[in-house]
């Protein structure tokens, strides 16, 4: 088995090189992208120092999921978690000054609860919320305590984390002048930084069975599709938003649960089929236009 600290370290080198050769495309020349790279990136060192804040918050947040995972329930983790969809749409209207209507609160507020149900779908019913302890049956030892309170912290402060990063990001990638492949090269350069970080977590099996450890060619192309799925996430940010990637995210669950029918012979549930619909219907109510003001509400000018 491969270890995930060293194939997201592998995912932000492989981004940082992919968005060299996008940059070196553009400019069709070796020589202007080695100017572009040490005139934004040598030195400018302050522009990555700013790249620090999302990618030590993404960073947080991947540990503060493994706290909330460790002390809640998988059907209350799906439940809170879909938070940091109302999280990114608020940040957006603070620090973005975007203005969402009635309607898009609606249809956001919607794609939580299609989201949860599609998510729901192989999760039991969650219990008591007391502070639950787990017994190992081999001998018989009383493993970790869960503790739902600190579980709720935990994945409420990812939410917040989430939905802060990815509209710090945004206007960062918006509000700058810089190149979007120099702004993601400058984030692939503090993400292998905390990623590389993370590699001493395992660095006794890394001492002992090498990086490469558990390797295949399936794991390079999960590695590689985690990287270029990061860039798309970065195009998608740059010329849409981080509302609309919230749904483009819901609804590549959908359609790799219905991929998953074909291949994996999975079967979808009532909870899904519903689930999707919800899902559907508050896409098209974010996408479609708010309703003008009937004539007899809207005032008339003196």
């Amino acid at each position: 088995m491969y270890l995930a600290s060293t194939a997201v370290f592998f995912a932000e080198l492989i981004k940082l090189l992919a968005c060299v050769f996008v940059l070196a495309y553009k400019t069709k020349s070796i020589a202007r992208t080695s100017y572009i790279l040490r005139k934004e990136i040598i030195e400018q060192p302050q522009e990555i120092l700013k790249m620090l804040v999302p990618s030590g918050l993404y960073a947080l947040q991947n540990n503060l999921l493994y706290v909330a995972l460790s002390n809640l329930e998988a059907a209350t983790f799906q439940v809170t978690y879909q938070m940091k969809i109302l999280s990114t749409a608020v940040f957006s209207v603070v620090m973005l000054n975007k203005r969402l209507t009635r309607q898009k609160w609606f249809s956001l507020c919607l794609l939580m609860l299609g989201v949860t149900l599609v998510q729901l779908q192989n999760v039991g019913s969650p219990k008591a919320s007391a502070p639950i302890t787990i017994i190992d049956t081999n001998d018989g030892d009383e493993g970790p305590i869960q503790n739902p309170f600190i579980g709720l912290v935990a994945v409420l402060t990812s939410c917040v984390s989430s939905g802060f990063a990815g509209c710090y990001f945004e206007k960062i990638l918006k509000g700058a002048e810089a190149d979007m492949w120099v702004r993601n090269i400058q984030l692939g350069i503090s993400g292998a930084l905390f990623s590389f970080l993370a590699m001493f977590y395992d660095r006794q099996k890394i001492y002992d069975g090498g990086l490469l450890q558990g390797y295949s060619t399936m794991t390079w192309i999960v590695v590689c599709n985690q990287a270029l799925g990061g860039l798309l996430v970065a195009i998608v940010v740059k010329y849409a938003d981080n509302i609309l990637k919230g749904f483009a995210t819901s609804l590549s669950i959908i359609i790799s649960g219905i991929i998953s029918v074909y291949f994996f012979d999975f079967e979808p549930s009532l909870q899904f089929q519903l689930g999707t619909l919800v899902v559907i219907m508050s896409t098209y109510l974010y996408g479609r236009p708010d309703a003008p003001i009937p004539g007899f509400i809207r005032r008339e000018k003196k």
